[in-house]
Parts: structure tokens; C-alpha cells; sequence
């Protein structure tokens, strides 16, 4: 319990920091296309090796695939609801002032660039904090399924950590830009914080007991969850404001998760 609760705390830690550093500084526009190419490596490892290898481990590739594309869908069904819902109307603004995920709009934590009015809209804000918690709660349990089983979970957790921090940088500017407080912005994220640690603890403590094939959906559904959001979101979205140079920090994210994964 002592280390669910630690690991939890480590990989929903960023939420708030990441809060914090949006409601107070504005960042250079490759930088954060830097953090979030690096958070895709990382991420990409943690797919592969942690959470659907483990899937298929538990419970046969049929159960892992068929879990894989689930979280896929729903993903994808329901980020394009929040995009949709982060979108201002016609009448509002021209279609390609926004570009990419209206959710991660990066105009709201860059200097170079004013927020745009999807994100002084503040639904961008909010739909990323849904977005954040949409892939983080399934991906947080598979953290704990994996410290439950004693199978390490670095790579995961460090993958988590990375991914967390710019999301939560750019939602906290996009609500700040709308005028949102800032004790109410770190409430929000602090309360997505919690509701992660929760996931953690409950991975590893009822579900790491529970039958294999059990586990297995929801390592798969995580599995497909973070395919269908580095496919959606984090990778156009980093290439988009950082250009070719990304893909050097997308594959040093891959090496070092790999890396942790292999202690």
C-alpha cells in the first residue's frame, strides 16, 4: 500500500505542477512541443512493453487486442466530443485559427504567440482536464496492477510523469486566460491529482489479486487509451509547434523509459 500510495503521488505530482507553472509563466512554444514529443516516447515504451505485453501475458492476445481497441474507441470517441466542446462556434472565430487539438491549445502557455479564442473560450482548459483524466485513470490503475504483481512499473510511471506536466501546464493557462482563479484552477487539477492516486491504490490493491483475465482489460483498455492519444493529440500536436526537431525528443523519451524498464 505504501508503494501504490508513493508511486501515485509521484506520477499525479506533475498535475500540480504543471498547474502551477501555467498560472505563473508563459513558455516558449518549442519547449513545450519538446515536453510533449518526450512524453510520446515515453509513453510509446510504456504502450509496448508494460501495458499491452502485459495484457496479452494475462490474458491472450483476443482479450488484449479486443481491450486495446476499446480504449481506442472510447478514446477517440470521446476526445473528439471535447474537441468539439473546446471549439468556439463559426460565428466566434475562423476555422483555422485553430488548428491541431483544440484541447491542447499551446497559444495559451506560449510567449511567442497570444492565446487564441478557443483558449480564452475556456472550454480548451476544461476539456484537457477531462482529456487528462480520461487516459490517466485506466493508465493509473495499470500502474498499479503492475507494482501489485512486483513487475517494477518504472517505465509506466515514468511515462505518466513526463505526460502529465505539459498537459497540465497548457489546461491551467487555457483556464487562467479565461479568467478563472487560480485557487479554483489548482483545485481542479489538484482534485484530478487525488482521483489518480485513488486509480493507483485500487490497481494494486483489489485488481492486483483479482483473476488474470481480469487484469487484463484493463491493462489493454489503458493500452488502447494512450495509442489513440498519442495518435489524436500529443504527437500532432507536438510536431505541429515543434516541427521535424521532435522527433529527436520523442526518441529520447522512448530511451529513457526503456531504460527504466529494463530495473
Amino acid at each position: 500500500m505504501g508503494t501504490s500510495l508513493l508511486f501515485g503521488v509521484i506520477a499525479s505530482t506533475p498535475l500540480i505542477i504543471g498547474s502551477l507553472i501555467g498560472i505563473r509563466f508563459e513558455l516558449p512554444k518549442r519547449i513545450l512541443a519538446m515536453l510533449l514529443a518526450f512524453a510520446a516516447g515515453s509513453l510509446i515504451t510504456a504502450l509496448a512493453f508494460e501495458l499491452f505485453f502485459d495484457a496479452y501475458e494475462h490474458g491472450g492476445i483476443v482479450l488484449a487486442a479486443g481491450g486495446l481497441f476499446a480504449g481506442a474507441v472510447v478514446f477517440t470517441v470521446l476526445s473528439a466530443l471535447l474537441d468539439k466542446w473546446a471549439q468556439p462556434g463559426e460565428q466566434d472565430v475562423p476555422a483555422d485559427e485553430y488548428q491541431g487539438s483544440a484541447k491542447l491549445d499551446t497559444d495559451a502557455a506560449a510567449q511567442e504567440k497570444k492565446s487564441s479564442s478557443v483558449s480564452t473560450r475556456g472550454a480548451a482548459g476544461l476539456a484537457l482536464l477531462a482529456a487528462v483524466t480520461l487516459d490517466g485513470v485506466p493508465e493509473n490503475v495499470a500502474l498499479g496492477v503492475a507494482l501489485g504483481e512486483g513487475t517494477g512499473g518504472l517505465a509506466l510511471l515514468a511515462a505518466i510523469f513526463v505526460s502529465n506536466l505539459p498537459e497540465a501546464l497548457v489546461g491551467s493557462s487555457s483556464m487562467q486566460s479565461q479568467g478563472m482563479s487560480r485557487g479554483k484552477i489548482l483545485g481542479l487539477w489538484t482534485a484530478c491529482a487525488v482521483l489518480l492516486v485513488a486509480a493507483v491504490v485500487i490497481g494494486a490493491g483489489p485488481l492486483s489479486g483479482a483473476d488474470p483475465q481480469t487484469i487484463s482489460l484493463p491493462l489493454a483498455f489503458a493500452a488502447g487509451a494512450v495509442i489513440a492519444s498519442l495518435a489524436d493529440t500529443l504527437m500532432p500536436e507536438a510536431y505541429e509547434h515543434g516541427g521535424p526537431a521532435v522527433a529527436l525528443s520523442t526518441a529520447a523519451g522512448f530511451v529513457l523509459a526503456f531504460v527504466l524498464s529494463l530495473m
